[in-house]
Parts: C-alpha cells; sequence; structure tokens
C-alpha cells in the first residue's frame, strides 16, 4: 500500500501490573518478583500498539474513567503513537487494573477488573462513518462497542474482525454473528464448541455456524482457519522459539491480522504475519512491550516459511 493503512481497534483500556516469578503460586503466601513493570495495555489496547508498530496508523476507542489511572492510560497510549481521541472518559467511574503473574516459561496468571460504570454500552460510534478505516478490530470486553463497531464495518464493506477471547457465552453469541474475521483462541472455542472436540474440529464446527472467516488459535500449537474455498481446515504452524512471556501474543496476533488484512494480505499470508509477529513478542517480557516491528516480523516470515518470500 502507498499509504499506510488505517485501523479501528475497539475494546479493553487496563493499566497492568505484570511481576515475573520463577514458579506461578499454588498456594498463598509472599513471593518475590524478580521483575516488573506498568504499563497500559488491555487486549484491543496491545493490538492497536503491535498494529502500529506493524506500520498502520490506528485509532482506539475504548473507556476509562475520570481519574488519574485514566490520564496515565492516554499518556502511556498516546506515546506508543496510538491517537486516543476516541477514548471516552466517564465521571465518576474506575478505570480499568489488571495483574499479573509471568512465570519462567512465559506462562502467565491474569486478574483484571473492569468497573461496570466504565464499561456501559455506549450511545452511538465516536466517529459517524467507519469507511475511512481500512479494518476494524474489536474485542469481547466491552461488548456494547463492539456490536456497533463490527456493524458499521461490515456496513461499510471493511474487515471487522472479532478477537473471541473468554467471555461469557452470551457476548459471544452477541458478537460471532456480527464479524466477518473471527478469530478465537482455544478457551473461547471451548466455551462455544465444548471441551470435547480437537482443535481442527471445533474450527470446523465454528465455521459451519456462521458465514464469516474463522480461525483459532492456539498458541505454540499454530492456528486453524477454515478454507471455504476448498471446504476445508488448513493450518498454520507457529514459528518455533523459546517463550519467555506469552503476555499479549494474542493481541499482537489481532493487530498484525488486522493489519495483514487491511492491506489485503491472502488468509493464510496475513495469518503467517500474525504468527511470527506473535512469536517474536514471546521473545521479550513486558506484555505489549515486547512487540515487533516490521521488519523484525518480516524477517521472521522468511526465515520461517521461505516459499512466501
Amino acid at each position: 500500500m502507498d499509504q499506510p493503512a488505517k485501523l479501528l481497534s475497539v475494546g479493553a483500556l487496563t493499566l497492568d501490573t505484570i511481576l515475573r516469578v520463577d514458579t506461578l503460586p499454588a498456594h498463598q503466601g509472599k513471593f518475590i518478583a524478580s521483575d516488573g513493570v506498568q504499563i497500559a495495555s488491555g487486549m484491543a489496547t496491545s493490538a492497536a500498539c503491535a498494529a502500529h508498530r506493524l506500520g498502520a496508523e490506528v485509532s482506539l476507542w475504548a473507556s476509562a474513567g475520570d481519574d488519574p489511572v485514566g490520564d496515565q492510560l492516554i499518556a502511556g497510549i498516546e506515546a506508543e503513537g496510538v491517537d486516543c481521541t476516541h477514548v471516552r472518559r466517564v465521571s465518576g467511574a474506575r478505570s480499568a487494573l489488571a495483574s499479573i503473574l509471568v512465570d519462567a516459561h512465559g506462562e502467565r496468571i491474569i486478574v483484571p477488573f473492569y468497573d461496570s460504570k466504565a464499561q456501559a454500552d455506549p450511545d452511538a460510534l465516536p466517529v459517524a462513518d467507519l469507511s475511512a478505516f481500512d479494518a476494524v478490530l474489536a474485542d469481547v470486553r466491552w461488548p456494547g462497542a463492539a456490536a456497533l463497531a463490527l456493524k458499521a464495518a461490515r456496513a461499510a464493506g471493511r474487515p471487522a474482525i472479532l478477537d473471541a477471547d473468554t467471555a461469557p457465552l452470551a457476548v459471544l453469541e452477541q458478537l460471532l454473528p456480527l464479524a466477518s474475521h473471527i478469530v478465537a483462541s482455544e478457551p473461547a472455542v471451548r466455551i462455544i464448541c465444548g471441551q470435547a472436540l480437537d482443535l481442527e474440529t471445533a474450527c470446523a464446527d465454528l465455521a459451519s455456524r456462521t458465514d464469516a472467516f474463522v480461525a483459532v488459535t492456539a498458541g505454540a500449537s499454530g492456528t486453524w482457519w477454515s478454507d471455504r474455498a476448498s471446504r476445508g481446515i488448513r493450518h498454520v504452524e507457529t514459528p518455533r522459539i523459546k517463550a519467555v512471556d506469552t503476555l499479549a501474543a494474542g493481541d499482537v496476533f489481532h493487530g498484525a491480522f488486522a493489519v495483514g488484512l487491511a492491506e489485503a494480505m491472502p488468509a493464510e499470508q496475513a495469518l503467517r504475519f500474525a504468527s511470527a509477529a506473535a512469536a517474536l513478542k514471546c521473545l521479550r517480557f513486558g506484555g505489549r512491550l515486547g512487540a515487533p516491528n516490521r521488519a523484525e516480523t518480516l524477517a521472521m516470515v522468511a526465515a520461517t516459511w521461505p516459499e512466501q518470500a
């Protein structure tokens, strides 16, 4: 593309406290962290920051309180180059918080808090016309906003991408029919399709319920996706790395996938681009701070899938 892709990312904005420990606690007590950071994050926010590092112009539509934490969140994301003009500030509400532990293998425990007042459904979109964006990405953390954005994106003929992650089944069932592209995590597809299915079958099951593009991500096991042209389920491997921190890997994946769609990449190419970006993120501690730039991501794509380079 001659001009950078333009994305709207919709959903979570949280203040994350990320602490690195040797092992995740299995009992009560006090545990000393070996490292720690505090950053503005959240699913849609981390995806937005990752997409910007990959060359896109990104706007964030999120909701925060009118408290000092909200000021800190917006300052942190604006410093990343993401447009926060559309972040809603709710009087008397508390901005979202999350405490996260990451162990020596890169696995994590996440405990978020969202004030229901801050997460109340919006009355309208922040802009009248979404056709100015090349793609819209929405997570499941602010369902009312996600529903408005996904509907409007499809009406404007733009990719309406749902980051389907752990959420109540009612929320997933509300949002799934509105998306043109669904990229679901393994926990989400288990909620939707049941625990017994293997992921290839679960991907087929989910695809049978919608006319949308469907993919299911499974970390180091790769991504399954429904190729409607061949009427089959295909698989994209994950680059082989030794993970340091898997926190925000899924968000980076979704942000990169949105960039790929906005740039009119074929589906498999966009999934490989996203897989490469997510793998590189896992090499670095600090959640979304580990998101790679475009040159790094393309180099990983070339190293993993030389036939695409």
